[in-house]
């Protein structure tokens, strides 16, 4: 007698949840390394960055050779 064998494939995607919530992540990390210019710290800080004991450069600080190694002239 010959035996069947059935073989079973699943195919699951990712969401379409999941990948818009990269894409949120990846235009938010990219506005940080290429473009914050000291937006983000008045933003949560709205009293003016050094005014409130937070320098307003510091995330570009933080990130300015990264930006520098994208391509992005920050100076």
């Amino acid at each position: 007698m010959s035996e069947t064998r059935q073989i079973n494939v699943s195919k699951t995607g990712v969401s379409k949840l999941a990948i818009l919530a990269l894409a949120i992540v990846f235009a938010a990390g990219l506005f940080v390394v290429g473009f914050d210019n000291g937006h983000i710290v008045n933003f949560v800080f709205a009293e003016g960055g050094a005014a409130g004991g937070v320098d307003p450069l510091v995330i570009h600080e933080f990130t300015h050779d990264m930006r520098h190694a994208a391509g992005f002239p920050c100076h």
